[in-house]
C-alpha cells in the first residue's frame, strides 16, 4: 500500500478553483519532486495536506496508509506523521526554541497515546539531533527563528523535522532564498532523514535543489494537476526547456 493516496483532488480557495481533479500516489520510502510554474497549486498541495483553513476540498479524497485525512484537524494529521515545511518559517517571539519542539514533540506522543518524554530524554534527544544538522545551542535557547537568517530558519525546520520524525515530510520551496551554502547544508540535513519508511514531497522550482535532495520520481504539475511524471532526468528537462509546453497542454 503507498503512503499517500491523492484522488480526483479538487480545491478551492475564496470560491476560486485551484487543484482539478490532482491525483498523486507516494509510495513508502520515496523522495517526490513536484515541479512546477507559478500558480499551478504546488504551494495550495501542500497546504491542503498539512490542514490549513481556507482551503474548500470539493471532491476527492486525501488516503495516509489507505486512512482518510480529509476530516482530521491539523494536530491530529501531524500526530499521524504529516510535517510541512514551510517556504517561510513563521517568527514566534517569546517561545524558546527548546520549549517549542518539546511542546509540539509530547503533544503528538499524547494524542497517539504514547507517554511524554521526560527533560533528561529530551535533553539528549535534541542534543545528539541537533549536533548531526549544525545547530548551535545558542540558537536552541533563542526565540523560535527570531533574528535567524534564511538559512538557520530552514535548518530549524528540519531540527524540528529530526525531532518529530515524520512519515510524510512536505518540503514547499525550502530552497526559496538560499545560497549555495546554505542549500548545502539543508539538503543534507534532509537526507540524513531519508527512510524507508519516511516519505518525502519536496516542491521546488528550480532544478539546483534536486542536484543535492536527489529524487525517486518527478511529477510535473500545472493548472492544478499533475501532467507528467518521470526520473530525475525529468527536472533537467524541465530547466532546459521550462513549462511552456505543460501549461499548454493543461489548458
Amino acid at each position: 500500500m503507498p503512503l499517500l493516496e491523492i484522488k480526483n483532488l479538487h480545491v478551492e480557495v475564496e470560491d476560486k478553483k485551484i487543484l482539478n481533479g490532482l491525483n498523486l500516489t507516494v509510495e513508502k520510502g520515496q523522495v517526490a519532486a513536484i515541479m512546477g510554474p507559478n500558480g499551478s497549486g504546488k504551494s495550495t498541495l501542500s497546504y491542503v495536506l498539512a490542514g490549513k483553513d481556507n482551503y474548500t476540498v470539493t471532491e476527492g479524497e486525501i488516503l495516509l496508509d489507505g486512512e482518510s485525512i480529509l476530516e482530521m484537524a491539523p494536530d491530529e494529521r501531524a500526530a499521524k506523521g504529516v510535517f510541512l515545511a514551510f517556504q517561510y518559517p513563521v517568527e514566534v517571539p517569546g517561545v524558546a526554541t527548546m520549549t517549542f519542539l518539546r511542546t509540539a514533540l509530547n503533544a503528538q506522543r499524547k494524542l497517539r497515546g504514547e507517554p511524554e518524554y521526560s527533560t533528561p530524554d529530551f535533553l539528549k534527544l535534541v542534543r545528539e539531533k541537533s549536533g548531526e544538522l549544525g545547530v548551535s545551542q545558542e540558537h536552541l535557547r533563542r526565540a523560535v527563528n527570531v533574528g535567524f537568517s534564511g538559512g538557520e530558519k530552514k535548518r530549524n525546520e528540519i531540527l524540528q523535522m529530526a525531532i518529530l520524525q515524520p512519515r510524510l515530510a512536505v518540503l514547499d520551496e525550502t530552497d526559496s532564498g538560499l545560497d549555495i551554502d546554505a542549500l548545502k547544508i539543508v539538503s543534507d540535513g534532509v537526507n540524513r532523514l531519508r527512510s524507508p519508511e519516511r516519505s518525502m514531497i519536496v516542491i521546488t522550482h528550480y532544478q539546483r535543489l534536486l542536484d543535492y535532495i536527489v529524487p525517486d520520481v518527478v511529477h510535473v504539475m500545472a493548472k492544478g494537476r499533475v501532467v507528467r511524471t518521470g526520473g530525475k532526468e525529468l527536472a533537467l528537462e524541465l530547466e532546459a526547456n521550462g513549462y511552456a509546453q505543460y501549461t499548454d497542454e493543461a489548458a
